[in-house]
């Protein structure tokens, strides 16, 4: 049966949205929400049969944890056993926002949100819907993207149906999200935050917000302890288009047409994702311009590689880059993508 898709914009529209995801929440059910990062499937984080429902729907690996997330830093504190002086720091500069705390958690959160490890990422998002809805349950949500198992994540309600619309009850239309790629993550049980997903909150905003000290580099490529993992976000293959998506740099289109030659890629098949040195020529009949800017190229990412995907190309080819750190968070969703 196809999802019930509510809009949200207008006040009254939020208002029912909200009460009609509370609704199926309380129940103990599943639903496609909009966050300010992502769009999630969110439902009840103290009940593991409705988590249980999230694993079951992505077909999400069983040891890959999801990030609960919470509308006030009471609710926050409720999910920790201990709650480190760096996430006041952190919390006061970016909640709500695109930031994720992992802390030790409090034994009121189900073993199978964390993947059975020590600690539990928290999140307060910044997104109206999730932040009514969140209250108006009581509870925090456990919520990871709303797509299946390692593909694009959802930027919106439309990817969200597409992908998972016959199996959930509600979908909640909040509109294009307006950072697009997932949230920052950061482990604040050690000595110094350590950053486990980039994000756009860059590591230099981190280390302006933490009197400890500078944040440890990860890149998303810390360690796991005893083997389980952290937070998501920690495996090589995610974020994958159905495409095969690779990352070029090149000078100008007779480059770009010797590069795509000598690796096999048909130019009647592919998809280009510029930002600076733009084809213009008819040999690349399937070009997309994203802004050269970080925040506007996070923000148009995914949808663009969606789109590429409804085309049916072969292949993505995605412009390069710059190595600055508030393109980190971009650099590392396009490296596992590209990663087959």
């Amino acid at each position: 049966m196809a999802a019930e898709i509510l809009q949200t914009h207008t006040p009254a529209l939020l208002a029912t949205a909200i009460e009609r995801a509370a609704d199926v929440l309380r129940s103990g059910g599943v639903i496609g929400a909009p966050t300010e990062t992502v769009y999630g499937l969110a439902a009840n984080a103290f009940d593991p049969e409705a988590v249980a429902r999230i694993y079951a729907l992505k077909g999400r690996p069983a040891h890959n944890p999801i990030i609960v997330h919470v509308a006030s830093a009471e609710m926050a504190r409720a999910c920790t056993s201990r709650w480190p002086a760096m996430a006041d720091a952190l919390g006061s500069a970016f909640w709500p926002g695109p930031l994720t705390l992992v802390m030790p958690r409090s034994n009121r959160v189900p073993d199978i949100v964390t993947a059975g490890g020590p600690t539990v990422g928290i999140r307060w998002p910044q997104h109206p819907f999730m932040q009514g809805v969140i209250r108006a349950c009581g509870f925090p949500l456990a919520a990871p993207s709303a797509n299946l198992a390692n593909r694009l994540s959802p930027t919106n309600a439309a990817h969200v149906v597409a992908q998972l619309g016959g199996s959930l009850p509600l979908i909640v239309d909040g509109g294009n999200c307006n950072v697009g790629i997932e949230s920052t993550v950061v482990d604040v049980t050690g000595t110094f935050p350590l950053i486990l997903r980039p994000g756009m909150i860059t590591e230099t905003a981190l280390h302006a917000a933490v009197a400890a000290g500078k944040p440890e580099p990860g890149s998303g490529q810390a360690a796991p302890r005893d083997g389980i993992l952290r937070s998501p976000g920690q495996l090589d293959r995610h974020y994958l288009p159905q495409a095969r998506l690779v990352v070029r740099s090149w000078q100008d289109e007779t480059g770009l047409e010797r590069l795509m030659e000598s690796e096999g890629i048909d130019p009647d098949r592919s998809c280009i994702i510029a930002h600076t040195r733009i084809p213009m020529g008819g040999r690349f009949p399937h070009v997309m311009l994203i802004p050269d800017d970080a925040e506007a190229f996070a923000r148009a990412l995914y949808a663009e590689l969606h789109r590429c995907d409804e085309m049916g190309v072969a292949c993505i080819v995605v412009e390069s880059l710059p190595e600055t750190p508030v393109w980190a968070g971009i650099r590392d969703r396009l490296r596992r993508a590209s990663t087959r």
